[in-house]
C-alpha cells in the first residue's frame, strides 16, 4: 500500500503491548514521529553484528506503521538470514530504539515558578482553576493524557481537538490562601485548626510556629506519583489583614512563610481569596518576577466570567496590581485572563462579554474554559478532577491551560 508520502509504504506486523505503550510515550516525549522511531530501530538492528537476547512476544497484537520504501523487505531478508522471526526482530528493533533514546529528564526550574490565581469576585472558579492546573503540572511524564490543542484555547470551548501528550512531572504545591477553604475541601481534606499552626501565623511571624512542612498534606492519585501537595487553609486567615498591619515589610509575608519549602517544589500555585486586602498584596508580591527569572514563568492569572460584574472586579484588581508594581518598583507579569464557566447558551451577555475580554489584549485571554459536569462531580466527590475524569474534555482543558501559562 502506498503512503501519502511517496517514499513510504505501510507495513503490518505484531508487537507486544509491553513495547507498544512505551514506544508511543517515548516518541511523544521526544517529539519524534512513531514511524521514524521504528525505522531508526530497524536500521540499528540490521547493523548489529549479533542477535540480541530474545524478547517475550506472547500476546503480541497487530501493529502497523509507515516505513521507507524497501526497508521492510530488507528487514525481512536479514531476519530470515539470522534465524529470527519478523515479530521477534521488530520487538528487538523497538527495544533497541527505546534503549538508545532514553526519556528526557523533567526540567527543574532554577527559580520555583509561582502561579497566583486571583480575582476579588467570588464564584468565578479560581479554586477549580488552581486545582486543575496544579494537577496538570504533576501528572506522570511516563503516561500520555489528552490535552486540548493550544490554538483552540481561546475559542468557545466546544468540540475542541485534543492531542495525547506526556504528563509534565513537576513537583507541585497547592496553597489554599482563602480562609473559606474551598480548595482544601474540594480535595478531600479538612482545614487546619485555628488553635494550631497555620499559614497565617507563619506570615504574621508568630514565634511559636513550627516547621511549615508539618502543615502540608499529600494529594492522592496514581498519575501524580506523590508529586503534588496541599497547604490547607485555616479560618484564621479572615484576620490576616489585621495581623499583617503590624508586620514589617508585610508585602513579603507570604514569601517569607513559604521560603523554607520552595526548594521542594518546581511550581507553587496560590489560590487567592476574593479580596483586595493586605493578603492580596502579599500574594501579588510573591508572584513578582525575581532576579534571573524569565518573564511569564511566574505571575498573576486572573479568572473571570463572561458577565458584567466580573469586569468591575477585574478593574479593581488590576488597579491594585498596578499600584503595587509602581509603589514597590517590581515586575509583576500577567499570566493572562482565564474566562471560566463559559456557556454560549446564556446568550448575548455571555458572547459579547467574551469578545470584550478578548479585546483587552494585555493581559490577553489565554483560555476559555466551558462549564462541564465532570468538574462539578469531582468537587462533590472531593476528588481531583484529573484523577476522577482523566479523559474528560475539562481535564484536557486544564492540561492545555497549565501548558499555556507554564
Amino acid at each position: 500500500m502506498t503512503s501519502p508520502q511517496s517514499d513510504r509504504e505501510k507495513v503490518v506486523s505484531k508487537l507486544p503491548a509491553a513495547l507498544r505503550q512505551p514506544l508511543k510515550v517515548r516518541t511523544a516525549q521526544l517529539g519524534i514521529a512513531l514511524q521514524d522511531a521504528v525505522a531508526e530501530g530497524i536500521t540499528a538492528w540490521r547493523a548489529l553484528g549479533s542477535n540480541l537476547a530474545a524478547i517475550d512476544t506472547s500476546g503480541a497484537e497487530s501493529f502497523s506503521t509507515w516505513l521507507p520504501e524497501g526497508q521492510w523487505d530488507q528487514f525481512r531478508t536479514d531476519a530470515s538470514a539470522r534465524g529470527v522471526s519478523l515479530i521477534q526482530g521488530l520487538a528487538q528493533s523497538v527495544q533497541l530504539w527505546l534503549d538508545t533514546n532514553p526519556a528526557p529528564t523533567v526540567e527543574r526550574p532554577a527559580v520555583v515558578e509561582r502561579k497566583v490565581i486571583c480575582n476579588q469576585k467570588g464564584g468565578v472558579g479560581k479554586t477549580t482553576v488552581s486545582a486543575g492546573i496544579g494537577q496538570a503540572y504533576a501528572e506522570d511524564p511516563e503516561h500520555l493524557y489528552p490535552v486540548r490543542v493550544s490554538k483552540q484555547m481561546t475559542d468557545t470551548g466546544l468540540d475542541a481537538d485534543t492531542a495525547d501528550l506526556p504528563g509534565l512531572g513537576r513537583r507541585v504545591l497547592l496553597v489554599d490562601f482563602d480562609p473559606q477553604g474551598h480548595l482544601t475541601k474540594q480535595l478531600g481534606h479538612a482545614p487546619l485548626n485555628m488553635e494550631g499552626d497555620t499559614l497565617a501565623k507563619h506570615m504574621a511571624g508568630d514565634k511559636d510556629c513550627g516547621d511549615i512542612r508539618d502543615l502540608i498534606v499529600a494529594i492522592g492519585g496514581d498519575q501524580f506519583g506523590g508529586r503534588i501537595d496541599l497547604l490547607p487553609a485555616c479560618q484564621d486567615a479572615f484576620l490576616l489583614d489585621i495581623r499583617l498591619s503590624g508586620v514589617r515589610f508585610r508585602e513579603a509575608a507570604l514569601e517569607r512563610a513559604l521560603a523554607p519549602i520552595e526548594g521542594d517544589y518546581d511550581t507553587i500555585v496560590v489560590d487567592c481569596p476574593p479580596s483586595l486586602g493586605l493578603g492580596m498584596d502579599a500574594a501579588v508580591y510573591y508572584g513578582r518576577r525575581r532576579d534571573g527569572e524569565k518573564p511569564g514563568k511566574s505571575g498573576v492569572g486572573i479568572v473571570v466570567q463572561a458577565e458584567d460584574s466580573s469586569a468591575d472586579a477585574y478593574s479593581l484588581l488590576v488597579s491594585q496590581i498596578e499600584d503595587l508594581r509602581s509603589d514597590m518598583n517590581v515586575e509583576v507579569d500577567y499570566l493572562g485572563l482565564i474566562v471560566n464557566l463559559y456557556d454560549a447558551r446564556r446568550g448575548y451577555i455571555a458572547t459579547s462579554s467574551l469578545e470584550q475580554w478578548k479585546a483587552i489584549k494585555d493581559p490577553r485571554v489565554v483560555a476559555v474554559i466551558p462549564d462541564r459536569r465532570e468538574q462539578r462531580e469531582a468537587v462533590r466527590l472531593k476528588e481531583p478532577l484529573l484523577a476522577y475524569a482523566s479523559n474528560s474534555e475539562q481535564a484536557a482543558n486544564m492540561r492545555a491551560l497549565a501548558r499555556e501559562i507554564a
